[in-house]
């Protein structure tokens, strides 16, 4: 029977340590956190020293009953991960299995490999209060955010919103990069390049790009009889050298990058792999690579590529304040050159592997060439560029090969030939929108969050609303270019798409209104500083250089005022009511706001008699560009359109939804046209459409209301006030009225709809 007990975190994990360590050893998991803060209330007493209220999950009671039971009568090891969330682990396992945390056996490793394992059951140590202590504040101190200032936000700007001191930064930044893409002015230039030969030819680029078109065309007619003559000829030898082993947020954004992946999709396939112990632990920010894996990659890249691929690399950590581990996320052995349960897993580890063993191998070498151009009658010059590997070094494994761009041999003074010289017009480019990689990238480059944060604040900020991800379509635009060649100039035009691209981050109009609330009333919260600041005071807490209790009273001393504050805020401050001007017809006030559902035209005042009619934003415009004219065109809605054949009424609108033609009381979504602009016949063609979708969704229609339908999940029976399931064993269309009759007898009826009560 086994003396011992390991409790890890994950179940995966669990049976990877179990081969490691033998009979004496029984290994169980927490399945990751097993008490917390109850979701209903504060739990924090902030009159004594903001203490915190833990519970047991209420979906780990059985896991800690079983683990009560199974440490009777052993020694406990408590194996969680060794960063700040493992620790906080250990430390509730040791509070809800009545253990002493100043004496428990704690064991820390990096990777999950048998010498690692063996090496951490040899130096045990305890739980580090510490780390737990930095952990707490950091979930006392997101907890007094969330729950003191989303009620103000369910007040003043709509129920159910949520803010963070992580998530309302991340779509802050979302949103004003959105902003700073709408404000941009795109600058147009003129891009010159030309094509010249000697005994081969000779690709080369004005050394500047031109202003405008007239400035560009009077140069080429300019040089239409210049002579050509190479002023210049630099050579010199370059090299590239390999990128860091990677840390959480740039294997991230190389994921990203390179296979496509999402953060989160990232983060869970390299938890897989470290739990089937191919690669080192996986929330990190350090670049530093122990001594027994240089080594290890010495042997494996001087056997395989021999010693001149080689060269030994220590990487200095850029964050000084490196915690969650304390080393880079590598592969636990270099000689499995493939591991992952599916294709996806070995394409992760493909690419952790490659960049780990290329962060120690030899620059990759090349030769540079640049030659000047001279033109005879104008001061301007063009420039050819070459460059030929000369050894590739760490391409051989990662980075991919460079193309040679080979020059011919020339001589200063030589005159070269003019073959052809284009001028293309060229825009100045907008800041470019976040992707998931480059959210993660920039959250990093402002020192918010940390390694393990990066990924659920993604999430989140999605899954609540405020952030889409999509493409953008690109628009059309005209490029104008011209051509010398021969000695004339000749001007073309044409259409090109600009600005396609995929899978960006987009704030949604929630996200603007809830922005600009916490920006104006809350600033230090979604202040980038303060976010850093904070970040660093977890720091000082986990070395033992300040106190969790001072740090979080110094916080709330400045915070809860401005929670207080912005109880005050008016409605129509808080929704961002802008008025636009008066109503010709009524003289009522036009306002846009921002309303339950979104964004929204409102005529006419809240408080007057005469209720205020509402109407819905034009398709595209936000609450801040939306003008007099184009709200004054929304108020026409709903349109009456024209009759269908029998001379029913037809009704265009734009809902909750999206844009609609209603007949009677069936609604037709019409998200292909405009509800100002449909016609009659493309209306009639709509309600055709719906109506035989209507007939053909029915599969059989019985007495007394009921039916057997085709619903988006199979078909049902309903008789309007309850459906029934039908059995897989029976085919629909053979079912008899009394079967359904007795089908829907025995369905549970429909739960009731939670409403609040008015008061």
């Amino acid at each position: 029977m086994a003396k011992n007990l390991v409790i890890v975190e994950s179940p995966a994990k669990a049976k990877t340590i179990e081969k490691y360590l033998g009979s004496d050893y029984q290994v169980k998991s927490s399945v990751g956190h097993v008490r917390d803060l109850p979701k209903k209330g504060l739990n924090i007493d902030k009159e004594n020293d903001f203490e915190p209220h833990y519970a047991i999950s209420p979906d780990k009671k059985k896991v800690i009953a079983d683990l009560k039971k199974a440490a009777k009568g052993k020694q406990v090891w408590l194996a969680t991960d060794e960063d700040r969330e493992g620790e906080a682990i250990a430390w509730h396992l040791c509070e809800a299995l009545k253990l002493d945390p100043s004496s428990t056996k704690r064991i820390v490793f990096h990777e999950i490999t048998k010498s690692a394992i063996q090496a951490a059951i040899e130096k045990p140590r305890t739980v580090d209060m510490k780390l737990v202590d930095a952990q707490q504040a950091r979930r006392i101190l997101d907890r007094l955010v969330g729950y003191e200032l989303s009620p103000v936000l369910w007040k003043k700007v709509r129920p159910g919103l949520s803010a963070g001191r992580v998530q309302s930064v991340a779509v802050r930044l979302i949103l004003e990069r959105e902003r700073e893409i709408k404000a941009f002015e795109p600058e147009s230039s003129y891009k010159i390049s030309g094509v010249f030969t000697s005994k081969d030819e000779i690709p080369a680029e004005l050394d500047q790009k031109l202003t405008d078109e007239m400035t560009t065309e009077t140069f080429l007619n300019k040089i239409t009889s210049s002579v050509f003559t190479v002023a210049s000829i630099t050579k010199k030898p370059g090299s590239r050298n390999p990128g860091a082993p990677f840390t959480t947020s740039s294997l991230q954004q190389e994921a990203a990058r390179k296979l496509g992946f999402s953060v989160r999709q990232t983060m869970t396939l390299a938890q897989r792999l470290y739990e089937n112990g191919h690669i080192t632990y996986m929330r990190t920010d350090s670049t530093i690579l122990s001594g027994e894996a240089i080594a290890a990659a010495k042997e494996f890249i001087t056997k395989e590529y021999g010693a001149k691929y080689h060269q030994i690399r220590q990487y200095k950590t850029k964050n000084s304040s490196a915690q969650e581990a304390h080393e880079a996320i590598r592969p636990t052995s270099f000689s499995n050159m493939a591991a992952g349960a599916d294709e996806s897993q070995k394409k992760l580890y493909g690419l952790i592997w490659r960049r780990t063993l290329a962060s120690q191998m030899a620059p990759a070498a090349v030769d540079k060439t640049e030659i000047d151009i001279a033109i005879s009658n104008k001061p301007e010059k063009f420039v050819a560029k070459g460059e030929v590997l000369k050894f590739d070094g760490f391409f051989k494994v990662y980075g991919g090969t460079k193309d040679d761009v080979i020059l011919p041999d020339l001589k200063e003074g030589e005159v070269v030939e003019r073959q052809i010289i284009t001028a293309t017009q060229t825009f100045s480019r907008a800041p470019a929108r976040f992707s998931e990689a480059s959210l993660v990238k920039k959250l990093e480059e402002l020192g918010i969050g940390r390694p393990s944060t990066y990924a659920p604040t993604i999430s989140t900020v999605q899954s609540r609303g405020y952030v889409e991800k999509g493409d953008i379509e690109g628009e059309q635009r005209q490029i104008i270019s011209f051509v010398l060649q021969n000695s004339t100039v000749t001007k073309s035009q044409e259409e090109t798409m600009y600005g396609a691209d995929k899978n960006k981050l987009f704030p949604t109009p929630m996200a603007e209104v809830t922005t600009d609330f916490l920006v104006n009333h809350f600033s230090s919260i979604v202040d980038y500083d303060f976010t850093k600041k904070v970040e660093a005071q977890f720091d000082h807490i986990a070395e033992g250089d300040e106190s969790r209790v001072k740090m979080l009273k110094d916080f709330y001393e400045t915070f809860h005022p401005m929670v207080e504050k912005g109880e005050n805020v008016s409605r129509a401050e808080s929704s961002q009511a802008r008025e636009l001007g008066k109503d010709p017809s009524s003289g009522k006030p036009i306002v846009a706001r921002y309303g339950r559902y979104g964004p929204m035209l409102q005529r006419g005042e809240t408080e007057s008699e005469d209720k205020p009619d509402f109407a819905p934003m034009p398709k595209g415009v936000s609450l801040e560009d939306v003008t007099f004219e184009q709200a004054l065109e929304m108020f026409k809605l709903p349109r009456t359109v024209g009759k269908t054949e029998d001379g029913e009424e037809i009704i265009s609108n734009i809902g909750r939804f999206g844009p609609y033609i209603k007949v009677g009381k069936l609604f037709v979504s019409m998200k292909e046209h405009d509800p100002m602009k449909i016609t009659e016949a493309e209306a009639r063609e709509l309600y055709q459409e719906k109506q035989q979708q209507e007939k053909d969704k029915y599969i059989a229609q019985f007495s007394g209301g009921i039916s057997i339908i085709k619903g988006p999940y199979g078909p049902y029976i309903t008789d309007g006030k309850k459906n029934a399931r039908i059995p897989k064993d029976q085919e629909p269309k053979d079912i008899t009225e009394e079967q359904a009759k007795e089908l829907l007898a025995k369905a549970p009826a429909k739960k009731k709809r939670f409403t609040r009560r008015k008061k």
